[in-house]
């Protein structure tokens, strides 16, 4: 059979040898639609919807890949010499991609485990703020005061998580001075009343006040009681002002640092 001419050019493969590869090509093609489709629809039932869609599609492009290289055989290419050709810049692109298929193994444990979720308050990796997306290669957090983070999966899952949503409660605590002149056993009470009067303040677990420690200009005390996870930071900067006014109202005096200085006098010395 002789080879295809197109407008006087000679083509390097004849009609049964491009039929041939258009069918590959084919087979190849409609093989990767069918199993993109099935591979999503059982991976949504078992993994996030970005994770299923990543697998299927990675699937359906590697059957793509398979019959181009079908169909390049059939015309008479030889598949090998192109690996050959494309081997250096392969290796340039397989060292690159490690990081990008590490990201993407620990995005897939991320979903599988589930340490964080869009939303959550965390803090990863330093910083601190609310879950803005996890897709497969990143994680997307907005900072506290509003900045847009971007952080590796990979250093998101080998990481320490703090997860501030994953408990229905969390503890308040202070340290709080007040003068040697002060009873502890009053200032003890006035915190008590204070904190049985807020209402974010939970009854169990109790509240605990304490004396910790005495420190170079105050006795500190160790204020600790529980609030709701989602009213936390409210009920600390609440009950921190109510004691601070129960105090003033009391007369405990908070004090600040005091520094004796003494001068020595070194007149008639010779």
């Amino acid at each position: 059979m002789s080879n295809i001419e197109i407008l006087g050019f000679q083509l390097p493969f004849t009609y049964q040898q491009l039929y041939s590869g258009v069918v590959t090509l084919a087979f190849f093609v409609v093989l990767g639609l069918i199993l993109r489709v099935l591979l999503y629809r059982y991976g949504v039932r078992v993994l996030p919807k970005k994770i299923a869609e990543s697998i299927s599609n990675t699937v359906f492009y590697i059957l793509i890949f398979i019959g181009v290289l079908g169909l390049l055989g059939n015309l008479g290419v030889d598949p090998t010499s192109l690996v050959v050709a494309g081997g250096i810049a392969g290796l340039a692109i397989g060292f690159a991609s490690r990081t990008v298929v590490s990201n993407l193994l620990s995005g897939i444990f991320l979903y599988i485990d589930r340490p964080i979720k869009e939303g959550d308050p965390v803090e990863v990796e330093g910083v601190g703020g609310v879950v803005e997306d996890i897709n497969v290669l990143s994680t997307r957090i907005t900072s506290w005061d509003g900045v847009f983070h971007r952080i590796p999966n990979e250093k998101v899952f080998t990481t320490i998580i703090k997860n501030f949503s994953k408990t229905t409660a969390r503890r308040v605590e202070y340290k709080i001075g007040i003068s040697y002149r002060d009873d502890v056993d009053r200032a003890r009470e006035i915190i008590y009343r204070v904190i049985e009067e807020e209402p974010l303040a939970l009854v169990e677990p109790g509240p605990q006040v304490f004396l910790e420690s005495l420190g170079d200009s105050a006795q500190i005390l160790a204020v600790r009681f529980w609030a709701p996870t989602p009213q936390w930071f409210t009920a600390k900067t609440k009950v921190l002002q109510k004691i601070k006014e129960a105090f003033d109202r009391e007369g405990i005096e908070i004090p600040f640092p005091r520094r004796v200085v003494y001068i020595k006098d070194e007149r008639g010395m010779s």
